[in-house]
């Protein structure tokens, strides 16, 4: 009589089939906490934006669309471009991982956001698309 040791084939196709369901399950659920971590730093960014308007405002009394005249970086990924005028400025923001047609805008005054896919609703909130 021989001692075997070890697994059968059949346990190890168990095995094999419980771990695929379980990266069925956690896969999508990653990609959704993945893009709301990407909306989470366009709506950041628009928000830092925003306080350095206002910074520069308080010192010149203008608006810019220069980020260098803001002392403004954006967060890795994101792109954000800002329209100024007398009476106000807007900025979209949007992600090198998600769509073109998906971003954030804010808007101050008469201003429209360049470029962006959505509109707020009410000065100084932020919209995005999700």
């Amino acid at each position: 009589m021989r001692d075997n040791k070890g697994f059968t084939l059949i346990e190890l196709l168990i095995v094999v089939v419980i771990i695929g369901i379980l990266a069925a399950i956690a896969i999508p659920k990653f990609s959704a906490t993945r893009e709301k971590a990407y909306f989470a730093a366009m709506k950041s960014d628009l928000k830092n934006l925003a306080s350095q308007q206002e910074i520069y405002y308080a010192d010149n009394y203008s608006y810019t669309t220069s980020t260098v005249d803001l002392a403004f970086t954006n967060s890795e990924g994101v792109t954000v471009g800002i329209a100024a005028s007398t009476s106000g400025w807007a900025a979209s923001a949007t992600h090198s991982a998600l769509g073109t047609a998906e971003g954030c805008a804010l808007y101050y005054g008469t201003a429209t956001a360049p470029g962006s896919p959505i509109s707020p609703s009410a000065p100084g909130e932020v919209a995005c698309t999700n």
